[in-house]
């Protein structure tokens, strides 16, 4: 049954590989034609790295080694007729493979002790009796015996040999350019293959991660509180470089490797079978080394991927953080947390280098042993002159082109799993839809007046553990209303709700009179200008944080709102003013100056909703003054909503709503509402108190 079992999950995890490869292959659609270019190009390459060994045994079997060529000794009446003649020895001989001279003498180069030897004379069937000869002893006096005959042989000088091997060493220079043709067409054409393969992927890849960070920002505020932000990084950067690979590297570079294992084969075979299957029997051991370093390896590198995105999470969320560790002198505790993160990331890298560690000195091992059988056979095949020389060493460079292919389709195949396990979590988080979608045909609103109104609204962040419980209240276009109450009362939850980062579970929201569910959130969130408590500011400078790169703002647009809330005075004394850097999070400006910046960038769209969440929280109180002249002019003709802990911000406010345990329980003026001496008058009581102790 365990077995079973396992096929079972095997067969599903290869369906599940094939529908992910599917759907990364729609990205390269577009890029069809080039893939086929690089196809075709690789072709090129793989019948360029095939015939190297072939032109090395042709040229070694029919110049180099080519001695024992038959002269035909001519008249010089007769070499006149000839163009290719050579004057040798005072005579003149000539090549003659087709025996067109056959009645006449022969003339022969004969080797004896690694020394060249001429001799003249002999008739063809003597000359056949020498080729048989295994080894040609040289007698006294220089003459060597055949057939009872005794035949002169004369010594060759350096000089003759050129002169008699004219032809073969220009046969050889020919050979040599044509080979080095070969190698610079065939690094050209992988230059360009290369290339066109590398800009493909690239550009696959850069659509991927556009889909993905587009995808980002689209996921409600609920998604991002439920994940690191450290493992999106992770998606978006390290998942999709290991697609990248894929792409420009195993895709292409299998193909390659296999056409290339193909091509060797046939090429061994052609040459000469018997050798071929000798040098084949070290393939079962290979075959099985292969298949226990793919199934290991396998599962090495995705514990590596799983403890990189741990690593990645890690490090996001106590680097954004470290001010606070810092501040409790927590130093040593989160070292102890990291190193023990880091540890495991470590030691699953340090269990794939030893994978790779007894895997490849296995298979330059076997490498070797096939080498070997080479030598030993294929030596012996020459010697009895089965093969040639040529042949032998076109065999042992074949053999050694063998290996690598298989080496690489074993890692491509680990780089295609880790390609398959990040395509997974991307195709994942690209699949996980966002619990508030706008409709099919949502309202894009042009314009709104402000008028908002919650209809028994109930809504929880868990199911059943509500925050908000039936909810109504209704605020006027251009009113002012103040949300007061205690820490979880709702208040926050509310001005979440008006911008649609979540959804609710029962009731409705209307703005101006159409129900929220049915706008489009783009649109309706381009009409609300919200002011936060925790400013964030991104890299970049002064004005590209209250722009945020929005074409529809233009400088004039930027002054005035700076203007209207005073941080115009403190940019003007920056050094580059305007284009004063901004480093992450604004490390550089103090919490004030971030928090002026983040009025004007909210003022600067000009919006019909105000939404001022304890937005001056952070600002002295001399600061605050001015920014209180600058809302009261802006306030005017649009409708603000505003939570404040301190009830002096929001005594002039149209409408205080009190909340209390996520119900309404009272609505009114600030003088109405401490008329009737409710819940509003205990707070305004018990904060005053608490100001004058």
């Amino acid at each position: 049954m365990k077995s079973i079992g396992y096929i079972f999950k095997k067969d599903k995890k290869n369906k599940e590989d094939i529908y992910l490869f599917k759907r990364l292959m729609k990205y390269a659609k577009p890029y069809m034609v080039h893939i086929i270019i690089s196809f075709l190009l690789l072709a090129i390459v793989v019948g360029v790295e095939l015939v190297q060994p072939v032109l090395i045994a042709k040229s070694i079997d029919s110049i180099i080694t080519k001695y024992d060529i038959t002269y035909s000794i001519l008249t010089e009446e007769d070499s006149n007729l000839l163009d290719n003649a050579v004057l040798f020895k005072g005579k003149r001989i000539i090549k003659d493979p087709a025996n067109k001279y056959e009645d006449n003498l022969k003339a022969r180069i004969l080797l004896i002790n690694n020394r060249y030897y001429f001799i003249e004379g002999l008739t063809k069937f003597e000359i056949d009796i020498l080729k048989k000869e295994k080894e040609i002893s040289l007698l006294e006096d220089n003459y060597i015996e055949v057939e009872n005959k005794r035949f002169n042989v004369e010594k060759l000088t350096e000089d003759e040999i050129k002169l008699l091997r004219k032809e073969d060493f220009n046969n050889l220079v020919k050979f040599g350019i044509l080979f080095l043709s070969i190698i610079i067409i065939g690094s050209i054409v992988q230059y360009i293959q290369s290339l066109l393969l590398q800009y493909t992927g690239q550009k696959i890849i850069y659509e991927i991660r556009l889909d993905v960070f587009s995808h980002i920002e689209k996921m409600d505020i609920e998604f991002f509180n439920s994940r690191p932000i450290g493992k999106l990084v992770t998606r978006v950067t390290n998942d999709t470089e290991s697609i990248n690979e894929m792409y420009t590297s195993v895709i292409i570079n299998s193909v390659k490797n296999i056409f290339l294992l193909i091509g060797i084969v046939i090429a061994m075979v052609s040459f000469n079978l018997k050798l071929s299957l000798l040098t084949y029997t070290v393939i079962p051991v290979l075959i099985v080394s292969t298949l226990i370093f793919r199934k290991y390896s396998k599962l090495m590198f995705r514990k590596v991927r799983e403890n990189i995105s741990r690593v990645n999470a890690f490090l996001s969320e106590h680097i954004s953080g470290m001010k606070i560790i810092q501040i409790f002198a927590n130093e040593e505790e989160k070292f102890d947390e990291f190193y023990k993160v880091n540890n495991k990331l470590n030691r699953a890298n340090k269990n794939q280098i030893k994978a790779f560690s007894i895997y490849g000195p296995s298979i330059y091992f076997l490498k070797i042993a096939a080498t070997a059988i080479i030598i030993f056979f294929g030596g012996k095949y020459v010697l009895t002159g089965i093969i040639t020389i040529g042949t032998l060493i076109a065999f042992t460079q074949y053999i050694s082109r063998f290996f690598q292919p298989v080496q690489q389709l074993a890692e491509q195949f680990n780089v295609f799993q880790a390609a398959m396990a990040s395509a997974e979590r991307i195709f994942g988080l690209l699949d996980t839809k966002p619990n508030l979608e706008d409709k099919e045909n949502a309202i894009k609103l042009d314009k709104i007046k402000g008028e908002i109104e919650f209809k028994n609204v109930w809504f929880a962040y868990k199911k059943d553990e509500w925050i908000l419980k039936d909810v109504s209240f209704k605020v006027n276009a251009g009113e002012t209303a103040a949300f007061v109450g205690a820490t979880g009362a709702g208040k926050t939850t509310i001005l979440n709700l008006i911008g649609k980062y979540y959804g609710i579970q029962k009731g409705e929201i209307k703005i101006d009179g159409i129900n929220i569910e049915d706008i489009d959130t783009r649109s309706l969130r381009k009409h609300i200008g919200q002011m936060l408590q925790d400013v964030f500011l991104f890299t970049g400078n002064i004005e590209s944080n209250i722009k945020l790169r929005d074409k529809n703002i233009s400088d004039e647009d930027m002054l005035e709102a700076s203007k209207y809330v005073n941080s115009h005075s403190f940019i003007e004394k920056l050094p580059n003013k305007y284009k004063e850097r901004v480093f992450e999070r604004g490390a550089t400006l103090s919490s004030g100056q971030r928090q002026l910046l983040s009025f004007a960038r909210t003022l600067a769209r000009k919006p019909s909703i105000l939404i001022l969440d304890e937005a001056t929280a952070n600002i002295d109180t001399e600061t605050e003054k001015l920014i209180q002249d600058a809302l009261y002019k802006i306030m005017k003709g649009r409708t603000t909503l505003a939570v404040a802990h301190r009830l002096s911000t929001i005594q002039h406010s149209d409408k205080i709503i009190v909340m209390h345990k996520g119900r309404v329980k009272e609505i009114g003026s600030h003088q109405e509402l401490l008329n009737k001496k409710g819940l509003y008058y205990n707070l305004v009581q018990l904060q005053y108190s608490n100001m004058e102790l």
